[in-house]
């Protein structure tokens, strides 16, 4: 074998020697073919040599804590990548014949013998072994139609074709075992980065996963036409919306005798100038202009400090657009009353036009609907909202955008 290998090693030289721009499309796309049925053929050939040197226990002989710390090592490969060439090794020496035998004449790729292997292996006990043949001949011909993720999903199909009356049997016991192998390893992980962002990860059910792309989904939608966010950033966004509106129906349980809701400490001066940040409880900072915008939302408390931290007010009630108030700036706006807009008034702040802080009142004519994202731009400042002398709002685009700033309104809520 190796002295095979090096003339395969010779022949890559060859081939590294030929420029490619001196081929033609023909000759280029048939290189690129044959380049990569030669590279999978050899990956079956090195997976055949991985089995056996961990069957022997080489590696372990040799003084390592595993075959995959050695070849980490010996190959200056990744850990995870070690691991991963182990395992799929070990699956492909546990496939049936024909899947070994399509990966080395190049008619399958390693990726796709995963697949057929971790398949083949998934099919339940009484299918049998002729079952498991059938099966297999048909994924073989699949694959030289379907990529990996395809075939995949046409593998959890499969005793469709080669076993109808075990199908439906085997498709509900593989779908309980998934969702109980899903309830398990459910997890939310939420972790401080050092650059003031919070890394949120995790697992979900397909039940909870459901509820959450369904409760997230109306607020994913573009916010109008100026909405440059892109969809990671619209799903982070709408997460967020879905927690302030959880925190503004009051129906949270209490937490440490109190019901749930954001407290931001901040000091008059900041506040007020808008030069320093504020803190959380948990010890986090927020710059000055989140703590500016989130002062308009009633699902946050501001505590308000003066001179020796002494405290000023802890969330002064006639800052909230509640009850009445609110009731009566949902009647006029209808939802978020940014220009070209749909978000509705119950994903919606009431916002001040001019801030509290700095002596705005709460009161319908000083008030403005916005959704999130469009209350997040307001406070960047280069849009600015007014009401007019027929108490709506209008929106002034930046000079950027209409060097006249024309007045603009939303005329989606409008009622006729």
């Amino acid at each position: 074998m190796l002295r095979a290998l090096e003339q395969a090693g010779g022949a890559v030289d060859d081939c590294a020697d030929v420029a490619p721009w001196a081929l033609s499309d023909d000759e280029l796309l048939a290189s690129l073919d044959a380049t990569h049925a030669v590279a999978q053929r050899l990956a079956t050939v090195q997976l055949g040599l991985v089995r056996e040197l961990d069957a022997r226990g080489l590696a372990v002989a040799r003084g390592a804590s595993s075959t995959a710390v050695w070849l980490r090592e010996r190959l200056r490969l990744s850990g995870r990548s070690a691991r991963q060439l182990v395992e799929l090794a070990a699956a492909i020496d546990a496939a049936p014949s024909a899947v070994r035998d399509a990966m080395r004449t190049g008619a399958i790729t390693v990726e796709q013998g995963r697949v057929l292997a971790e398949t083949i292996a998934a099919l339940p006990a009484e299918a049998g072994p002729e079952v498991a043949d059938k099966a297999t001949q048909l994924l073989v011909a699949w694959a030289d139609r379907f990529d990996p993720a395809i075939l995949r999903r046409l593998g959890e199909r499969v005793l469709t074709h080669v076993a109808p009356d075990l199908a439906d049997q085997a498709e509900l016991a593989a779908l309980e075992r998934a969702a109980d192998r899903a309830e398990a390893r459910r997890h939310v992980t939420l972790s401080d980065q050092q650059d003031g962002q919070v890394r949120l990860s995790g697992s979900l059910d397909t039940e909870t996963a459901s509820l959450l792309r369904e409760a997230i989904g109306p607020l994913c939608a573009p916010a109008g036409a100026h909405d440059d966010r892109s969809p990671g950033q619209r799903r982070a966004d709408a997460l967020g919306e879905i927690c302030r509106l959880a925190l503004r129906t009051g129906h949270l349980p209490d937490s440490g005798g109190d019901r749930p809701q954001l407290v931001v400490t901040v000091s008059l001066d900041a506040l007020v100038n808008g030069v320093r940040a504020g803190a959380l409880e948990t010890g986090a900072h927020l710059t000055p202009g989140a703590v500016r915008r989130l002062a308009c939302d009633a699902a946050v408390l501001p505590a308000v400090l003066g001179g020796n931290s002494q405290v000023l007010d802890v969330g002064r009630q006639r800052r909230l657009f509640t009850g009445p108030l609110r009731r009566a700036l949902v009647l006029r706006d209808g939802g978020c009353a940014f220009p070209g807009c749909d978000r509705p008034s119950r994903w919606c702040d009431g916002h001040h036009v001019q801030h509290w802080a700095d002596g705005g009142a709460t009161a319908l004519g000083n008030a403005v609907l916005l959704c999130g994202h469009h209350h997040r731009l307001l406070h960047q400042g280069d849009w600015t909202v007014r009401i007019a002398g027929d108490g709506q709002a209008d929106f002034l685009p930046p000079s950027w955008l209409d060097p006249l700033r024309t007045p603009r309104r939303n005329l989606y809520h409008r009622r006729c």
